[in-house]
């Protein structure tokens, strides 16, 4: 599967992501996971110190990935995919280091570029860690527009379902046919209130994943999450994975 997680920015995502990826990879799959954030911060959540993670190589801009491009994709997972503890391989496809260098469209093209190729040989799942918002559905191509599934990532309130809705539309126009409506960090009282906005925005709410204060600890610290720790957000992860298997080869 290729798998974008998208929502808008505070509700989760690079948390969702980590947990989706690690448990893929305890399934016996073999996982990428690209961090598309221009302030990359996915390696904590898959085991990385801040060392490790400074290290990790950004896929320069210029690369076309594929038989027409500048290098295959074993040749770009070998110089740029970095294993991590998660037995899970981590690539970040845009960096930002420098004040004023300028826009970061040409790693976004890099992303559209590696997910569009046959990625079977190299890796069995690719989940993409996007930036927060919806312009990366917007861009001249889509950056998302070769995935099999999103991942619409909600918190309780209405700037989030609205994000969500808005996605979704973006979603339907580059023809990416599958998404699972997730909520995360949700309280015990806020299960109403989320329903009513979903309902009222016709977003659809297939997992909950509950608050827990253990995971807030996890990325305070910048830490993964253990694996016995939690078991209530591993319960609703491991919901959210079949659900991802089921949805993304119904079309």
């Amino acid at each position: 599967m290729k798998i974008g997680v998208v929502g808008k920015g505070g509700v989760g995502k690079t948390t969702v992501s980590a947990l989706i990826a690690r448990t893929l990879q305890q399934r016996g799959r073999r996982v990428l996971a690209v961090d598309t954030d221009s302030n990359p911060n996915l390696g904590f959540s898959l085991g990385l110190d801040f060392d490790e993670i400074e290290a990790v190589p950004t896929v320069p801009r210029s690369i076309v990935v594929g038989t027409r491009g500048d290098l295959t994709v074993e040749e770009v997972m070998a110089d740029y995919g970095v294993p991590t503890p998660a037995g899970v391989t981590l690539m970040s496809a845009l960096r930002v280091d420098e004040a004023g260098a300028g826009c970061t469209c040409g790693g976004h093209a890099t992303v559209r570029s590696l997910l569009g190729q046959t990625l079977d040989a190299e890796v069995d799942d690719t989940i993409i860690d996007m930036e927060a918002g919806i312009e990366h559905l917007s861009r001249s191509g889509g950056t998302l527009a070769h995935a099999d599934v999103l991942v619409v990532v909600m918190e309780a309130s209405r700037k989030a379902v609205i994000t969500a809705q808005r996605t979704i539309g973006l979603a339907r126009e580059l023809g990416i046919g599958a998404w699972v409506g997730v909520a995360n960090k949700i309280e015990a009282d806020q299960g109403d209130l989320l329903r009513r906005l979903c309902t009222e925005h016709g977003v659809p709410l297939d997992i909950v994943i509950p608050a827990e204060p253990a995971v807030v600890t996890a990325d305070r610290l910048g830490a993964p999450l253990g694996d016995g720790v939690a078991p209530e957000v591993w319960s609703a992860i491991n919901a959210l994975v079949d659900r991802l298997s089921t949805a993304a080869t119904r079309f």
